[in-house]
Formats: C-alpha cells, sequence, structure tokens
C-alpha cells in the first residue's frame, strides 16, 4: 500500500514538473509568429510582403529590428512593408531601426513605409531609410528636431521643507537634478548634446531623401507638415493609403497584386502570457525596454 501510494505522489510530481517544464519552454521559444494574409497563422508558400508595425511611441527597437532581421533573411520575402504610426521616440532607438532598414536593403531586399496618422520626429527618422515613403496626404509628419525636458521642483519643495543634500564628483555628475534650477552651464552643455543629435537627425533626412543638408534645415525647426506638405518637399514619394503602399511595393519586386503578406503576430495577443501568468513570464523573460524609463533621455518625438 505504501509503495502505491508513493508510486502515485512520484507521477503527480513527475507530472507537474513536466507541465512547468512545457509551458516555459513554450514562452521562451518566440513570443511571435508568422500570420499569413489569409490569416492562418503561418506563412504558407510563394512570394509574400513581410508587414511590419511601428505603432505608438518609439520607447525600444528591439521587437522591430528583429522582425527586420528575419524578414531580411528569409529567401520568400523580397520586399517589406513597415507601418508607421508614430510621433517618435527615444533617439538611440529611433537610430538603431533606422540603420536596420539600411543593413536589409543591402541584402537586396526593398523596404517601403507606410505612413499612417502621425509619423514625425523619430517616426519620420526611421521612415527615411525606406526605399520609398507612401503617405496620406492628411498625415502628420516633419517634427524634426530634438527634445530633452525634465521637471523641476525646486520651489515645491522648498515650500514643503525638503531639501536634497547632493555629494558628486564632478561640476556637471548631477546635471539634470530635479530638486534644483539648471546652471547656465549646465544648460550650454546640453544644448551641445542637442545641437550635435539634431546635426544627425538632418544628416539622416538629407542623406535618405537625397536632399542637401541646407535644404533641409530650412524646414527642420520641429515644425510639422502634412502628407501633401511633405510630397511636395520630397519628403514623401507618393500618396496614398496603406494598401496603395502594398501595391507599391508589390511593384517594385513584380508580385501581383494584391500580394500576399506574412506578418508576426505577438503570442501575448493569442493568450499565451495570460495562461502562464504575467507575473511569472515577467520574471522569467526580464521586464524593461532599452530605454531607462525613469531618467530623462533624448528624444526624437513630435509632442
Amino acid at each position: 500500500m505504501t509503495k502505491r501510494r508513493d508510486w502515485i505522489i512520484g507521477l503527480v510530481i513527475g507530472g507537474t514538473l513536466l507541465t512547468f517544464l512545457i509551458l516555459m519552454a513554450v514562452s521562451l521559444s518566440g513570443l511571435s509568429e508568422p500570420e499569413s494574409s489569409d490569416g492562418i497563422g503561418f506563412g504558407g508558400f510563394g512570394r509574400k510582403i513581410a508587414v511590419i508595425d511601428l505603432i505608438g511611441e518609439i520607447e525600444s527597437s528591439k521587437s522591430v529590428v528583429q522582425q527586420l532581421r528575419r524578414w531580411g533573411d528569409d529567401r520568400s520575402v523580397p520586399a517589406i512593408l513597415l507601418r508607421v504610426d508614430s510621433p517618435g521616440g527615444g533617439v538611440a532607438a529611433s537610430q538603431e531601426i533606422h540603420e536596420e532598414i539600411l543593413r536589409v536593403r543591402e541584402k537586396g531586399k526593398r523596404v517601403v513605409v507606410s505612413m499612417g496618422a502621425v509619423a514625425a520626429s523619430g517616426g519620420l527618422y526611421v521612415a527615411v531609410a525606406a526605399d520609398t515613403i507612401v503617405a496620406n496626404p492628411g498625415t502628420l509628419t516633419g517634427s524634426i528636431g530634438v527634445i530633452f525636458q525634465f521637471p523641476t521642483l525646486e520651489r515645491l519643495l522648498d515650500k514643503l521643507g525638503v531639501r536634497y543634500e547632493t555629494v558628486k564628483s564632478g561640476q556637471f555628475k548631477d546635471i539634470g537634478n530635479l530638486a534644483r534650477t539648471m546652471t547656465p552651464p549646465e544648460q550650454q552643455v546640453l544644448q551641445t548634446v542637442i545641437d550635435d543629435t539634431y546635426d544627425q537627425f538632418v544628416h539622416a533626412v538629407a542623406e535618405g531623401r537625397r536632399l542637401e543638408p541646407d535644404t533641409v534645415k530650412a524646414f527642420a525647426d520641429g515644425r510639422i507638415f502634412t502628407g501633401r506638405q511633405a510630397k511636395n518637399m520630397h519628403l514623401v514619394d507618393v500618396l496614398g493609403d496603406y494598401n496603395d503602399a502594398l501595391d507599391v511595393a508589390a511593384d517594385m519586386v513584380g508580385m501581383q497584386k494584391p500580394p500576399k503578406t506574412v506578418k508576426e503576430i505577438p503570442v501575448r495577443s493569442r493568450g499565451l502570457r495570460d495562461l502562464i501568468g504575467e507575473t511569472f513570464v515577467s520574471w522569467l523573460l526580464g521586464s524593461g525596454t532599452d530605454d531607462n524609463r525613469s531618467a530623462p533621455s533624448l528624444q526624437y518625438k513630435y509632442q
């Protein structure tokens, strides 16, 4: 009787352990899978245009870069359509996506950007790396510039009777300290950083759109444009919507229209993380983005 009980207990423990390992393996086996234009969950056969979404503020480049690399190495994908609907975001994240698009193009792939409602600042920085940019007439784009913001709570802290004591190794070590007003020398230091990243933005647009840097600087003062205005300024190639952009991509690689598409869908949208538990997955995979969101950061962002 004792042996039978021990055998049952061992079976239960073994089954529990096996279930845990299966869940862990599934969660680590890539949190996304391709979905075809047929909606059947995988790409199927034949040539396809890969669609990548860049939606919302650009906080991290990881997901988009991974997709660009994946489809860039896929022989069945001759072209990639990047759907940009973003006000921009982190400077480094925008630059990493921009550089990865250039690498994909070096592999012989064609890249078309379809601008949504907004493709401004960092969204435009990403877009100018593509072969062709398609925008709606009413798309908001432009906003070429850099911004660096943080709050100053000096007056509030004074009213509360709170004071920060800082011990630092150099004059500028606590630059941006929210407990005090910035000094003129600190403003000058940050302005040089802003000026340098602004210059990088201008040259990226000039190179991507085959314009002279001085031509870009003439309108690179943070102002926004409609898609139609941007086309007149040679920031956009074609006026049209998402489907028009797909047709442009198909024409570029000699595919029938409408072309077959393939798109990576995060597993999270299919309920896997809810099944395993958000807390478990966050602990298992780590959390956060490439950027430290608790600290001030340089932004290519329209706001």
